[in-house]
């Protein structure tokens, strides 16, 4: 099915505020100007989405809307920031206010996350939550499901009980799904279908493990969120708030996120969607495309649609290619991106043998083109999965080429900062056991039980903060034991400063590194200065608990691992942590069935959608260059039936032969073993030389 916006859109009304729309073009000045009416906006990549939503906002302003009462949310807070701070300088210039007074503040722009946690909190009381529950991150779930998994003797090895992180998921796409738990067992985790009743127990009893600790998880604040507004009155207050509702990258909402919306507008006044269809690539976190292509029936009457589909950072060959190879989807909007970027240079289909030649053209193109004048940093390599790029990064590594690689553990989760942001909470929150336990452990002297025989007495306790100064401690443990339970104290304190309390936490965990981290102290030391940093631009400690717990800011980096850099370096990225990212120059690995699509993901014609749309945001994010490699082989290792063995690929089916003619066809040559052959060698002739000798070694 594909779903043809109306292109019927009003000859934009230019007056009012024109250098505000000079820099638009027609169809992206039609949706700054919009009314109040639903509106869905279709914006092809590169197309100037974030400029038109930043322009509809400050528009909104300039047209009398109360900034105070116009909602943003996104899914990150990176995004949404950069969307107000851009609005903020559109209306900064429209109003010709001079550089040293700012423009009005756009205080709800956010990420749906970090949105729901302040609105759950302002209505504590009408829901039933502490107003001091604290947000826990992804892996103090992961702890907090395993305590609990282990509580209920679910953990027998011979059992085979899902793991952990296994339960998280599963619980984390049915909730956000909205889903029976039945139905997601059978369709995503189909192993774990014999442990249903064991998993609807572990639930119940996580659930109830976290409120007795007045902590909600990442999940839980979408789901609180959506069950406050299935109260009618509830809804009607939390929407009465806002005169508009704008909704970024929404083909990646779930049904949750989706529900919220329509619950907070249902008759879709001031409602402004945007996104891309083609781009929906995260159905493995229970995101719906169908959110978006349902969007404009959702209301009555309709929604209007309105289409962007100049591309302003291809060049229309490379558009060429990738409108074909989306166009092949089942259910979309219809669009063709266009560019006025002309080039002769087409994206090329690169043949290789094997992973490893694969990465030695790549090394090589990377080299020849930064010799050309195209900056490291200006070229990346996308992958489907981050373990494709091994073999990459060995001969990266070899060559001395240095590299960046995105999609891998972030800075909150390294141990350090998690202690100093555990002893933030746990003083904010003392009911919150898993905080305390993580910083109870760190004391010298205080092993797992005692933490627990502590816990528990707080638990117990009216006044938990009483019973934590009063502990009496072994003699052991006295000197560190003063030194935290003076720091808890001051930290507990509600008039304790912001952002001095931070200061004085990491005061604490400094004097403890040397003893838990050696050498590698004085690294880590550094890393709470820059935590230390970013609170100064939170203004209070919830804030800066919630918003970093849900969204790490940029400083924080998404790389994985220490980087391998000077002042030039190659981006490494899977495709979906490139998503909104752009270079000069890219390069795709394995663009074979197998990987692209996945084995894994070839289930339905949805999951085969994706993957195709995963393939056009990996050639989307390209400007000049795009290089797509076909390796013919794979070695598989450790297969238990079959053992080592070599795999052959076919070329992906998203792109079939009829689209050739949109591609350059490179088949490199494989190298020698010695490199450049010289001279031609002589011919000689060792069967009459070992026949003149007898057949014997030295005899003439």
């Amino acid at each position: 099915m594909i779903l043809v916006p109306d292109q019927t859109s009003p000859s934009p009304n230019l007056t009012g505020a024109p250098s505000m729309l000079d820099h638009l073009n027609a169809e992206q000045s039609a949706a700054v100007l919009h009314g109040d009416a639903p509106l869905l906006v279709v914006a092809g990549a590169g197309s100037g989405k974030t400029l038109t939503l930043a322009t509809r906002m400050a528009r909104l302003v300039l047209d009398g809307a109360d900034p105070r009462r116009i909602l943003l949310m996104s899914f990150s807070r990176r995004a949404a920031a950069e969307m107000a701070r851009r609005a903020g300088r559109l209306l900064h210039q429209a109003l010709g206010l001079p550089s040293t007074t700012h423009p009005p503040e756009l205080p709800w722009c956010g990420t749906f996350h970090s949105v729901a946690a302040r609105l759950l909190r302002d209505h504590a009381g009408s829901l039933g939550l502490a107003a001091d529950f604290s947000v826990i991150d992804r892996s103090d779930t992961e702890e907090l499901l395993a305590i609990t998994r282990t509580r209920l003797d679910l953990h027998d090895s011979d059992r085979r009980f899902p793991l952990a992180r296994t339960c998280m998921a599963l619980l984390s796409r049915t909730l956000n799904s909205q889903r029976p738990l039945a139905e997601v067992l059978t369709t995503h985790y189909p192993w774990c279908a014999e442990w249903q009743a064991d998993l609807q127990r572990l639930f119940a009893a996580y659930t109830d493990a976290k409120q007795a600790q007045r902590v909600l998880d990442y999940d839980d604040l979408l789901l609180y969120w959506h069950l406050a507004v299935q109260e009618p009155a509830i809804a009607q207050a939390m929407g009465a708030r806002f005169d508009h509702v704008l909704v970024d990258e929404f083909q990646d909402t779930n049904r949750l996120q989706a529900g919220i919306l329509h619950a907070l507008k249902p008759e879709g006044r001031g409602v402004t969607a945007v996104g891309d269809d083609a781009q929906a690539i995260y159905g493995f976190r229970a995101a719906e495309v169908d959110n978006m292509l349902a969007f404009p029936a959702a209301f009555t009457p309709v929604a209007q649609v309105l289409t962007l589909q100049r591309n302003y950072r291809s060049t229309q060959p490379l558009l060429q290619a990738a409108n074909a190879v989306i166009a092949q989807a089942s259910r979309r909007f219809a669009k063709t991106l266009w560019s006025d970027k002309i080039s002769s240079q087409r994206p090329q289909l690169v043949n290789v043998l094997d992973e490893a030649e694969q990465a030695r053209w790549v090394a090589d193109e990377v080299l020849r083109q930064r010799e050309e004048g195209t900056p490291l940093t200006q070229q990346a390599v996308l992958f489907r999965t981050a373990q494709h790029s091994a073999a990459l990064e060995l001969e990266l590594a070899r060559r001395r080429i240095p590299f960046v690689k995105f999609g891998g553990l972030r800075f909150l989760e390294a141990a350090h900062i998690k202690d100093v942001i555990c002893l933030l909470r746990w003083t904010h929150n003392l009911r919150c056991r898993l905080a305390g336990f993580r910083v109870l452990k760190l004391c010298n002297g205080i092993g797992p039980a005692a933490a627990m025989k502590l816990l528990d007495a707080m638990d117990a306790s009216a006044d938990p903060a009483s019973t934590l100064r009063d502990w009496a401690v072994t003699p052991r443990a006295r000197s560190d034991w003063a030194v935290l339970r003076d720091t808890c104290s001051t930290l507990i304190d509600a008039d304790a400063p912001w952002p001095g309390a931070i200061d004085r936490a990491v005061a604490w965990l400094q004097g403890q590194l040397p003893r838990l981290y050696g050498d590698d102290a004085p690294v880590r030391i550094l890393d709470l200065a820059q935590l230390a940093r970013l609170a100064v631009g939170h203004g209070s400690r919830e804030r800066f608990l919630t918003e970093l717990t849900l969204d790490p800011p940029e400083a924080s980096s998404d790389e994985a691992g220490p980087p391998h850099r000077d002042e030039d370096y190659l981006i490494l990225s899977t495709i979906h942590s490139a998503k909104g990212q752009e270079w000069h120059s890219v390069h795709v690995l394995n663009v074979v069935d197998g990987c692209m699509p996945a084995d894994l993901a070839t289930g339905s014609d949805a999951e085969i959608d994706e993957e195709r749309r995963l393939l056009y945001v990996a050639m989307t994010r390209a400007k000049e260059r795009l290089h797509l490699l076909l390796p013919q082989r794979f070695h598989i290792t450790q297969q238990r039936h079959w053992g080592s063995r070599h795999l052959y690929a076919a070329r992906s089916r998203f792109i079939p032969s009829a689209l050739d003619g949109l591609f350059d066809h490179v088949a490199p040559q494989a190298p020698s073993a010695d490199g450049d052959a010289g001279a031609p060698l002589p011919r000689i002739d060792l069967a009459a030389r070992l026949k003149a000798r007898g057949g014997l070694p030295g005899a003439s």
